[in-house]
């Protein structure tokens, strides 16, 4: 029968083996939650001159601080997070509505030009894939041949997500070498799919 001293020392060696484990790749450990499928804003998005993200990119931001597994992942989603209806080429709204403000500001302004031939414009949000759909936190769960035999850290899929190799189109803060695949929800694989349905404040409303 295992001692009170025994239980603490056991208690205290999964608890330091969790945050080893959570800082080295995002995983769950010891009951854990993991983290994947946090919400996150990714921080290019207080860059003002950032136009948002295209439909056919993905994008990791490593080191987000906003996730546990401190990978936000940007998985083939359009236009920016904290604004869903977008702005047109000279940074006015959409329909005569509001352009697009710089989060935790009441009036910072999107000027664009990351992408020159957008001008100022961020495109609308796609309706079929939104942020809770699109952007979220996760984790690298395999390599680029869906391997997890080659030495480097890699995580589990929780239930309810699936290991997916996401690209071709992979932009990262981090090493190129973090591309690969990574935990997305399930049912929400890219499979080049065009945006039919923009969000638009008269005609399709969104969150």
């Amino acid at each position: 029968m295992r001692s009170v001293a025994g239980n603490r020392a056991a208690q205290g060696l999964c608890v330091l083996a969790t945050a080893v484990v959570l800082l080295m790749a995002g995983a769950p450990g010891c009951g854990e939650e993991s983290g994947v499928g946090d919400p996150c804003r990714p921080e290019v998005e207080l860059d003002p001159t950032s136009n948002g993200f295209l439909l056919e990119s993905v994008f990791t931001e490593t080191k987000s601080y906003q996730c546990r597994t401190r990978v936000c992942l940007v998985n083939h989603f359009q236009g920016r997070v904290s604004c869903p209806y977008g702005q047109n080429r000279d940074g006015t709204g959409p329909g005569g509505g509001s352009p697009c403000v710089l989060p935790g500001t009441s009036d910072g302004k999107v000027v664009g030009g990351s992408i020159p031939d957008m001008a100022a414009e961020v495109k609308p949000q796609c309706a079929s894939r939104s942020p809770d759909q699109a952007v979220y936190c996760s984790c690298r769960c395999a390599n680029n041949e869906g391997r997890t035999d080659d030495g480097a850290n890699y995580c589990t899929c929780p239930d309810g997500f699936s290991c997916e190799r996401v690209g071709p189109n992979f932009i990262s803060n981090g090493p190129r070498e973090l591309s690969g695949a990574y935990c997305i929800k399930s049912g929400t694989r890219f499979d080049g799919q065009a945006c039919t349905v923009a969000c638009d404040p008269k005609t399709h409303p969104c969150p």
